[in-house]
C-alpha cells in the first residue's frame, strides 16, 4: 500500500525534468513533505503533449452516488485492475502519472509501525503509474480524482511492505500515458516492480500526522540504516 508520498521540488525543476507542456492550476501547487490521501497534487496525462492537472488522491468514479468512496481507492492493485469495476473501464482512456520524489512506507514490528523514507538515490523524480476520473455532483461540483497503482515489491522493499507503487522509467512513461497510441496489454505490461536502485531510511514518526508537513519529516534518524540496493 501507498498511503503517504512527498513532492518537495519546485515547480521549474520537475518541468524540466518531466518536459511538461502545460500546467494547469499552477498558482495553487505548493511542495509538501506529507502528502496524504485526499489531499490534491500534480498528476500528468497526455492531451495533445504532457499536461498536469491538479487532482484529489482518492479515485471517485464517475458512477458514484457521493465522493466518500474516494477514501477507500487511493490505491489500485496491477493484477486486478481489469476486473475491478472501479479501475477497469479506466485503463484503456485514463492513464496517469502521480508526479512524486519519494513515498513512506510503515515496516510493521512486534510492537509498532516504523516510518521509512524511500526515494531515489540521487533525488530525482518517481514517476507513478495511477489512474484518473473525473466526478460530477447532483449540484454541478466536479471533482478531478485519481488512484495510484501497486505492484509487488523490490527486493529492498519487501523487507518493509508486501506492495510498491508502479514506478515507471523514463521510456515508460509516454507508452503509459498515450492511451490512443499503446494497447492495453502493452500498457498492462509496463506495471511491474521497479528493480533500479532506490534509497530508503528509517524517518521520526512525526510523519504519522498530515498536520506535519516539514522537511524533518524526510530526515533519517539518527543511528537509522541507509539501504539502496541495485
Amino acid at each position: 500500500m501507498c498511503g503517504r508520498k512527498t513532492l518537495t521540488r519546485d515547480m521549474q525543476s520537475i518541468i524540466e525534468e518531466m518536459a511538461i507542456e502545460e500546467w494547469q492550476d499552477a498558482d495553487l501547487y505548493t511542495p509538501s513533505f506529507n502528502i496524504a490521501p485526499t489531499q490534491s497534487t500534480p498528476i500528468m496525462i497526455d492531451h495533445m503533449g504532457r499536461r498536469v492537472k491538479l487532482m484529489k488522491w482518492g479515485l471517485i468514479p464517475n458512477w458514484a452516488k457521493d465522493e466518500s468512496i474516494g477514501s477507500k481507492l487511493i490505491n489500485a492493485r496491477s493484477e486486478t485492475l481489469l476486473q475491478k469495476p472501479s479501475f477497469q473501464s479506466l485503463v484503456p482512456q485514463k492513464r496517469c502519472v502521480v508526479i512524486t520524489d519519494g513515498y513512506y512506507e510503515w515496516k510493521k514490528t512486534s510492537r509498532k509501525s516504523v516510518p521509512y523514507y524511500i526515494h531515489h538515490p540521487e533525488n530525482k523524480l518517481l514517476p507513478i503509474a495511477g489512474l484518473w476520473d473525473t466526478w460530477e455532483s447532483h449540484s454541478g461540483k466536479k471533482i478531478f480524482s485519481y488512484t495510484v497503482i501497486t505492484t509487488t515489491p523490490s527486493p529492498i522493499v519487501k523487507d518493509i511492505h508486501q506492495r510498491m507503487p508502479v514506478i515507471l522509467k523514463s521510456k515508460d512513461i509516454d507508452p503509459w500515458i498515450q492511451v490512443h497510441h499503446t494497447s492495453i496489454s502493452d500498457a498492462m505490461s509496463l506495471l511491474k516492480p521497479y528493480l533500479d536502485e532506490l534509497k530508503l531510511f528509517q524517518v521520526s514518526s512525526m510523519v504519522n500526522s498530515p498536520k506535519n508537513n516539514r522537511k524533518e519529516c524526510i530526515l533519517p534518524l539518527n543511528g537509522s540504516n541507509n539501504l539502496s540496493l541495485f
